[in-house]
């Protein structure tokens, strides 16, 4: 399977990917995914990366353990 290059989101593309994840769903559905990726430009893959690394930030960032399928927001 071929790796995609990594992506770095354009200044307009974050502010979407922010707006979404601080005001609309830290754990977006598949739908809402492919909404976000739309809007952005960027593909599933991308945008779903995106969230994952960008939770993982505010984990560490709330002290909670970096990965955790249980607590949810």
């Amino acid at each position: 399977m071929a790796s995609e290059k990594p992506v770095t989101p354009t200044e307009d593309q974050l502010e979407i990917l922010e707006y979404n994840f601080c005001k609309v769903n830290k754990h977006p559905d598949p739908t809402t995914l492919c909404l976000i990726a739309a809007e952005t430009g960027l593909s599933e893959e991308q945008t779903l990366k995106w969230f994952k690394q960008r939770l993982a930030e505010w984990r560490k960032s709330e002290g909670l353990p970096s990965e955790s399928g249980s607590v949810r927001d």
